[in-house]
């Protein structure tokens, strides 16, 4: 049995509306980037990114820059050049991101980024949060990663529609903390107050809950560290602050998808990617007075090591062409 011969055309300028960005966390204390394998998911629904991708929807005034730097070796008399050698490696990426969240400020803050627990009864009060209302244990068992399990009576102070925030007792640690994703550095426990519920202030294991049962909280959406052991708490969040200031800086791995019209897909992975500049907003006019806010962000791209080569890189460019054009 035969087939009709293919017949393909030759390929046009690629043609994309917009671009969406991904991002994940990346290991900081054991110093391993997400990977993207653009061979195994390189055509993923944009919806539905595989693990451990979450998407931060679409974004404009995408902008990639190579800082790269190239010096020649010169040899002879008179001097001519040769060679050629990378004397730098470098690049930055900037874009602007479209809708508000706990991730996409974090990510464009340029510092640390916290979680405003709902305050004590009488707490003084300060910029970043005043001191929390007692946070509540799970339940033994019965958790998943969007369902927190409560012993009984203890859901009563949870209501449907409110944000919380689940993880461990800060006890003493030091070094990189959060469940999920490393979201703070501590130097020692007298500079964070000795403060229990500290990690939580910081966690990004947050989720907004959907229904509140006897048994406990169904969340809207699944936490970013997966199912919670019994031995962490929960605590209800108001919001969310950063500071212009601090010496803490977020590291994530971040992918951006350009979609063609003509089925052909551009991708570009960043492994380790830093903030480079503070929080910025940016307002847009829409219908006077009305105006859009959205959220500015800059990246510097840090280097990884490919495993084919053993190269240095610090963006990974894949082009996927549509399936009728020539290559």
């Amino acid at each position: 049995m035969s087939t009709a011969p293919l017949t393909a055309v030759n390929p046009m300028p690629p043609i994309a509306r917009r671009v969406r960005a991904y991002f994940a966390p990346v290991d900081r204390v054991n110093r391993k980037a997400a990977i993207f394998d653009p061979s195994m998911n390189g055509q993923f629904s944009l919806s539905a990114p595989p693990a451990p991708w979450i998407d931060l929807g679409w974004i404009e005034n995408f902008s990639r820059k190579s800082l790269s730097k190239f010096a020649g070796i010169s040899t002879g008399s008179p001097a001519v050049t040769q060679f050629q050698a990378k004397q730098t490696i470098d690049a930055t990426v900037s874009f602007r991101f479209k809708t508000w969240s706990k991730l996409s400020m974090a990510l464009s803050a340029g510092s640390q980024h916290m979680n405003l627990l709902a305050p004590a009864n009488g707490a003084s009060a300060n910029a970043s949060g005043a001191k929390a209302a007692p946070a509540v244990s799970l339940a033994a068992s019965g958790s998943a990663a969007n369902f927190v399990a409560l012993n009984a009576g203890a859901s009563a102070g949870f209501a449907a529609g409110c944000m919380v925030a689940v993880d461990v007792d800060y006890a003493g640690q030091t070094g990189f903390v959060g469940s999920g994703v490393y979201a703070s550095y501590v130097q020692s426990a007298s500079a964070v107050n000795s403060d229990p519920d500290y990690i939580r202030r910081v966690t990004f294991n947050v989720a907004r809950i959907s229904q509140v049962t006897a048994a406990g909280l169904q969340l809207a959406q699944p936490l970013i560290a997966g199912v919670p052991p019994s031995a962490m708490r929960v605590q209800q969040v108001l919001g969310f602050v950063d500071r212009e200031g601090g010496d803490f800086f977020q590291e994530w791995s971040g992918l951006f998808v350009m979609q063609g019209e003509q089925g052909e897909r551009i991708l570009f992975h960043y492994p380790r990617l830093q903030a480079t500049a503070g929080a910025e907003e940016t307002p847009t006019a829409l219908l006077a007075p009305i105006e859009r806010i959205a959220l500015s962000a800059t990246f510097r791209a840090l280097p990884v090591t490919d495993a084919n080569d053993g190269q240095q890189a610090v963006c990974f460019r894949s082009f996927l062409p549509s399936a009728m054009t020539l290559i």
